[in-house]
């Protein structure tokens, strides 16, 4: 399966399930650095040990677009340059079937969570995330 970024297209690669946390591969999409360190400090007491973050939804998008690819993205909504609602149209529209969570500190009601779902996400969780949150999206991934 290809999926084309910048006119160019790019093979798509089919991940087999993943059987342990410390295998999986995250990318954290946030602009707020200090939710980006708590996310990723998350992932690693979970055993996610091989991750990266961005500033905005842009950036992600830059990173698939250069080959890079992830099994989980923790999504944030509001971003500048490129908003979390944006990044997975595009990222879904690319072909992209990693499981994008979006995560929003925004509470301005269930309106603004079916946009954000509807753009692609896998699910969605009101910051501040939790261990057993997290653990339970592994789980998902893994089997």
């Amino acid at each position: 399966m290809f999926f084309s970024c910048s006119g160019r297209k790019y093979w798509l690669y089919m991940m087999k399930p993943k059987n342990s946390s410390s295998q999986l591969k995250a990318l954290v999409v946030d602009d707020d650095r200090v939710n980006r360190m708590t996310h990723q400090a998350l992932l690693k007491k979970v055993g996610v040990e091989n991750l990266a973050s961005v500033e905005n939804g842009k950036k992600a998008v830059e990173l698939y677009c250069n080959g890079e690819s992830f099994d989980l993205i923790l999504m944030d909504k509001d971003m500048p340059v490129m908003n979390g609602i944006e990044a997975t149209k595009q990222l879904r529209s690319m072909g992209i079937r990693d499981m994008i969570v979006g995560v929003s500190s925004s509470s301005r009601g269930a309106e603004n969570v079916q946009q954000f779902m509807e753009a692609g996400l896998d699910e969605y969780y009101t910051k501040p995330l939790t261990v057993d949150t997290l653990k339970a999206i592994l789980d998902k991934i893994k089997s």
